[in-house]
């Protein structure tokens, strides 16, 4: 909710704090005069400290309000657990009203900003926090291990934007920087503080997404900003690195791209190789770096995350769609579903339907690329 403003830009608030404090003075200073109280240095740094202290606790109370607003946003946006796919393509919200334990997700190219609560992703030895104060942004689609903090009182509440490489290179090209020199060593993963920029302008998205005509008029434009602002902030070289092929960074990301685009058909570690105009054995390596895998795991990886979701979303049962993300046999995909996720297709469907709630029903796109699971 908004304060409202005074005559002269003053919140009614801050109007009020003032008030005070002047018939605290006002008080002092006729007690001085009826000759029941000296008005000494003590008193006078009792009133300034009171001054002082009611300023510094005004921009904490503005956060909370914006923060109060936001949780009611998310009230209203996405009531239910899990991932709830907002009226603007590409911008999904999370909430879990529970602790959710370590497990293997893939999330796709996004910038992911927390409102309430706290994850951790871990991907082989790194760790990444993400919460109020630092959001996380994925350069290329990447499969690791996240776990959730969250209570019913103080749900996790996090949105997810996709970044959509097109118009990063449209903004690229306006910032006159398509030639995609990096300064930091780019990587496909990593968590950075929250500036007050782009806190304001996920503000100002929920509160689009909230009005269908705001939705979709005036989202749009907000979720561009969003990804001006990471772009040109501290680690927004890992994106810009993303787009070129220059670079081993950016010719690991093609490939990946490549893997997304076509999973559920043949893929061979030549071919990839190939296409990304590198070695066998530096591809590999290249490889490993940004991914923490290898080629042929990823892409076993990224087949059994799509057969999760046809299973949860689409109702589809395990040989049906161990068959559509292109395995052959039906035991081999449950032995290899079994060692990433810990349970039989069967049990971890039925995990997955417990802790989310009923998923909302997918809307199957022709050439989906990406899985993202919360």
């Amino acid at each position: 909710m908004l304060i409202q403003q005074g005559s002269h830009g003053m919140s009614r608030a801050r109007i009020g704090e003032y008030l005070n404090i002047s018939k605290f003075c006002l008080k002092l200073l006729a007690k001085r005069a009826a000759g029941c109280l000296m008005l000494n240095s003590e008193h006078y740094s009792l009133a300034r400290h009171h001054i002082v202290m009611s300023s510094q606790s005004a921009q904490p109370a503005v956060a909370d309000l914006a923060h109060q607003r936001l949780v009611e946003l998310f009230d209203l946006l996405a009531p239910n657990v899990g991932f709830t796919r907002s009226s603007v393509d590409g911008v999904n919200l999370m909430r879990a009203n529970q602790p959710l334990p370590r497990m293997p997700v893939m999330y796709e190219p996004s910038i992911v900003i927390v409102c309430q609560g706290r994850k951790r992703g871990f991907l082989g030895d790194q760790v990444f926090q993400y919460d109020a104060h630092q959001y996380l942004v994925l350069s290329v689609p990447l499969p690791f291990e996240c776990e959730t903090e969250a209570t019913e009182d103080e749900p996790f509440l996090g949105i997810s934007v996709r970044v959509d490489l097109t118009m990063v290179a449209e903004l690229l090209m306006m910032l006159n920087e398509a030639q995609g020199s990096t300064h930091n060593e780019p990587v496909g993963i990593y968590s950075t503080p929250l500036g007050s920029d782009l806190s304001n302008a996920v503000q100002r998205l929920m509160e689009a997404l909230a009005s269908p005509l705001d939705a979709r008029i005036l989202a749009p434009g907000v979720v561009r900003e969003i990804c001006y602002r990471v772009l040109t902030g501290e680690q927004g070289d890992a994106i810009r690195a993303a787009l070129t092929h220059q670079n081993h960074f950016g010719r690991i990301a093609k490939a990946l791209r490549r893997i997304h685009a076509d999973y559920h058909g043949t893929l061979d570690v030549d071919t990839l190789a190939a296409e990304a105009g590198m070695s066998l054995a530096v591809f590999h390596a290249q490889f490993k770096a940004v991914t923490a895998t290898s080629p042929m795991q990823y892409v076993k990886t990224t087949r059994l995350h799509h057969a999760r979701l046809l299973m949860v979303q689409d109702g589809l049962n395990a040989g049906a769609a161990a068959a559509r993300v292109g395995y052959e046999s039906a035991s081999q995909f449950s032995r290899e579903f079994k060692r990433l996720f810990g349970l039989s297709p069967v049990d971890e469907v039925k995990r997955m339907r417990t802790v989310y709630d009923a998923p909302a029903p997918r809307v199957v796109k022709p050439a989906a690329r990406y899985v993202t699971a919360v």
